[in-house]
């Protein structure tokens, strides 16, 4: 006679000869085998990218969902408008810092259009597009003095070179209680 599969395990159960569940305690390595870093990289975020879209639904709808590639730190927002205040053109990406350098709005009088452009630290702050000088600005979370020096670590510039000579000449004298 065969043993229904349920009654079996009923009987098992109620036998105690089941096979007792061992626990343990969920660790840091779980959660880093379950739930991945959701970025690539410490930092990561993104921004809406389109490259000449007719307006701001159109760019943001179909903007595809990437984290911005290393060495980008800000989201860039350009929207070429006509004189009415409709779109022609809105170009959204990833940006260094030296493409957030010359933001504000400028006019083409041969065309009759403006073109303002804007930048903004934060995951997805591209969101609206700058339409006047109050819009098309440079926005930061942190100060810039606390962004990645523009030039590769190791090169030390003229100025920099010289504030340190400068910085250490003070420190000598001052430990030795002259005066330069």
């Amino acid at each position: 006679m065969a043993w229904p599969p349920g009654l079996l395990l009923l009987l098992l159960l109620l036998s105690g000869r089941a096979p007792a569940a061992r626990s343990r305690d969920f660790t840091a390595k779980d959660i880093v085998y379950l739930h991945p870093s959701t970025t690539p990289y410490p930092h990561g975020f993104k921004c809406f990218t389109c490259e000449k879209a007719s307006d701001n639904y159109e760019c943001n709808r179909w903007a595809p969902d990437v984290y911005c590639p290393r060495g980008t730190r800000y989201c860039f927002s350009q929207h070429m408008m006509k004189a009415s205040g409709e779109s022609v053109s809105v170009t959204k990406r990833c940006v260094g810092l030296e493409e957030c350098l010359s933001t504000g709005c400028s006019y083409i009088r041969h065309e009759e259009y403006k073109v303002c452009t804007s930048c903004c630290e934060g995951s997805i702050c591209n969101l609206p597009l700058p339409r006047n000088a109050s819009d098309a600005v440079f926005a930061t979370l942190s100060p810039l003095s606390a962004a990645p020096p523009l030039s590769p670590p190791g090169l030390a510039t003229p100025l920099g070179l010289c504030l340190a000579l400068l910085a250490q000449r003070g420190l000598a004298a001052a430990a030795t209680g002259q005066r330069w």
